[in-house]
């Protein structure tokens, strides 16, 4: 992972917490689809932001990556659900 554009990397020692923020239209379907994606691990949910016209939310989702290999799992699970729009 590199950090601001620099050419070094961060060393993550794993396992650590890792928040993903989930960005979709609706809470209800986002949080459906943080279940099934997460599944039967421990996460927290909360809401981040709201766009200004109420078109976007975004939830900030934190659970415990175990390697990198699992960090970018995760990443790509959200990302490929059809609730969510992006994921950072």
């Amino acid at each position: 992972m590199l950090l601001n554009g620099c050419k070094q990397k961060v060393e993550l020692t794993y396992p650590c917490p890792w928040v993903y923020k989930i960005i979709g239209r609706e809470k209800e379907e986002l949080r459906a689809a943080i279940a099934e994606v997460v599944q039967a691990r421990e996460c927290l949910v909360s809401l981040s932001n709201t766009s200004s016209g109420g078109k976007y939310l975004c939830l900030d989702v934190e659970l415990v990556v175990v390697s990198a290999e699992d960090r970018e799992a995760q990443h790509l699970a959200f990302k490929g659900h059809q609730a969510v729009v992006m994921v950072l």
